[in-house]
């Protein structure tokens, strides 16, 4: 599955040519001192160094003793105090045995413990294994059942979800936040001496996977993919100073916060503002509180972000920066115009994976570009894996083209995989160009930009095709949310039978006082969609849920299809040029009418 696709098609991204890249290398003025600074640390070394996150930080603290590190609720800890806190947990963590490769969960909304939880265990050698604090029953207990914790610290007022499992599937020890700074109280502030053996190829924390599509899975993050993070997203990416403030909303088990937005800190010795959760109507209060200047998101933030009313803060802010991933390229120009933003740093990565990418030149529409090997191919939309020639290799997609990402598992770009080694291997491609080769699927569909860089188009899953063309489930929601009376929409594929591919369905909530109009959604899509792209089914629910890192779960609703759909009003688009009808079986002739011809424009 492949195609090569125009920026009407593609979410509005565009080719990178000659002049973006003349334009973000003069762009990049006074940074170059902290770009020849992070150059040679790029340089691949091995795994066996001891190099470890806690030796880093201890390296700050010495050259930044007394700048800010932690802020929260307008309460600052400097560098020198939250390793006197981080050496007392350690200590604490160490007397009652916890030493390297062991597991501590840390289960708790964002809060400084969080950060000095997980700095204390990766000091020991230990593993942080960082909890979904929204996981409940069998999930969190499949979770915990992945780590196997010696001991979970846990936060105030998270008691609830621990009582959702069986106390046999508890860790053996459970430790609050307010017993743990009772007991650490009186403990040595000194830097542990098994901090000096840790590896860099040592397994940190844990990230789970968001569970969409099944049980989450437990990724590893090692040390070594830390720093890489560190230099190649914090230093070449995000350039923070010492006097910068980057502000985290997103949780703390997430690797946009807790890789991303403290490496980039804690390389320059900045500080790190801690939003206890998002807040898409306080989030620029937030901001200008703890005059940030800089942020980490992920892509569903800006567009809740954009759908609150305009206010006259929407500008009043120090921000520089923004840093993540997933910042829609229909709504990029948008979103950095409305609030002012003068440098976005978008980039690609994946809790699992072994390739990163990162907008250097500050491209717009851009996810940047990698050094390390990589390769586009086409792809079978039902099984994820890709596809195969009459010779037993991958089908690379043409210049421009749009396909499956496959990052080369080698020495500069390790897979760390999960905890479950049937699942590290399911994510393995093998004899991809080449006997013996193997390759990180990455699961994700991207297009190929030119000069090495990449767009994101969307998960595996979560695009389709139809009428000979991928359908970006993203590019439909944004068109539909568009509409005023829209507050929401999910957007997925459901086969038909008699129809090749698969055709597009949204279940919406309306706006508050809204009513669903036929003709004006049908000539609102025609007007901002491709023709292939315009749904042909739309459910009205009273709601959508969300995972907390606000990934729209579009699984349950796309095995319901509309054959499932309950008392939920149920539409479908009939006729020349095509309007919403409520929904009788006899009307899918139409669908499948409308299958016909590929449609290019």
């Amino acid at each position: 599955m492949s195609t090569t696709v125009d920026s009407a098609t593609s979410g509005h991204t565009k080719n990178v040519s000659g002049a973006d890249l003349l334009r973000g290398l003069r762009g990049l003025g006074k940074d170059w001192r902290i770009l020849a600074g992070v150059v040679p640390k790029m340089i691949p070394r091995p795994l066996t160094r001891k190099e470890s996150i806690g030796k880093t930080f201890q390296d700050a603290v010495a050259k930044y003793p007394d700048r800010p590190f932690l802020r929260f609720h307008g309460e600052s800890m400097t560098y020198r105090e939250c390793n006197a806190e981080v050496n007392r947990t350690a200590a604490y963590l160490a007397a009652r045995g916890i030493g390297r490769g062991d597991v501590v969960a840390v289960l708790s909304k964002n809060h400084p413990d969080v950060l000095i939880c997980m700095l204390a265990a990766v000091k020991l050698g230990a593993i942080a294994g960082m909890i979904n604090y929204n996981q409940r029953g069998s999930v969190l207990e499949h979770s915990l059942g992945l780590i196997d914790a010696k001991i979970l610290l846990l936060q105030p007022g998270q008691e609830e979800a621990l009582d959702s499992v069986p106390v046999a599937a508890r860790p053996a020890t459970v430790i609050d936040f307010d017993e743990l700074e009772k007991s650490r109280a009186d403990l040595s502030p000194d830097n542990p001496a098994a901090t000096d053996d840790v590896e860099a190829g040592d397994t940190a924390y844990y990230i789970f996977t968001s569970g969409t599509t099944g049980y989450p899975k437990a990724s590893k993050m090692s040390h070594h993919r830390w720093h890489v993070a560190m230099h190649g997203i914090g230093g070449m990416g995000v350039r923070l100073r010492s006097d910068d403030t980057m502000y985290a909303a997103l949780p703390f088990y997430h690797n946009n916060a807790l890789t991303i937005a403290v490496a980039s800190a804690m390389r320059a010795g900045a500080c790190v503002a801690i939003g206890e959760q998002f807040s898409a109507s306080g989030f620029w209060d937030e901001i200008i509180e703890n005059d940030a200047t800089a942020f980490c998101y992920i892509g569903e933030l800006c567009r809740y972000l954009l759908a609150q009313p305009e206010k006259q803060t929407d500008k009043a802010h120090s921000v520089k920066v923004m840093v993540g991933n997933r910042l829609r390229p229909e709504i990029w120009d948008e979103f950095t115009d409305r609030f002012g933003i003068k440098r976005v740093s978008e980039l690609y990565a994946a809790s699992e994976g072994n390739v990163g990418f990162v907008n250097l030149l500050s491209i717009p529409k851009s996810a940047g570009f990698t050094p390390l090997k990589y390769i586009l191919v086409e792809y079978d939309e039902d099984t994820g894996e890709p596809k195969r020639g009459a010779d037993g290799r991958v089908i690379p997609v043409p210049k421009h083209g749009t396909g499956l990402l496959l990052g080369q598992i080698n020495k500069r770009a390790h897979f760390d995989g999960y905890t479950d080694p049937k699942a590290s291997e399911k994510k393995i491609v093998t004899d991809a160009l080449k006997p013996g080769d193997r390759w990180f699927n990455s699961g994700d569909v991207v297009r190929d930009q030119g000069f090495g860089h990449i767009a994101f188009v969307d998960r595996i899953g979560d695009t389709f095709r139809w009428k000979g063309e991928n359908v970006a489930t993203t590019e439909v929601e944004a068109a539909l949310d568009a509409n005023p009376s829209i507050a929401q929409s999910v957007v997925f594929g459901v086969a038909v039978p008699g129809a090749d591919g698969k055709a597009g369905m949204a279940a919406v909530v309306l706006a508050d006082g809204a009513e669903f109009d036929p003709d004006a959604i049908a000539a609102h899509v025609r007007d901002t969609l491709p023709k292939y792209a315009v749904p042909l089914f739309i459910r009205v629910v009273d709601q959508l849920e969300h995972t907390s890192t606000f990934k729209s779960v579009r699984v349950g609703l796309r095995n319901q299809g509309y054959t499932d759909t309950g008392d939920d009003p149920l539409y479908v688009l009939r006729g020349k040029p095509g309007t919403y009808a409520e929904f009788r079986p006899e009307y899918l002739d139409d669908v499948v009418a409308s299958a016909g011809a590929k449609v290019t424009s």
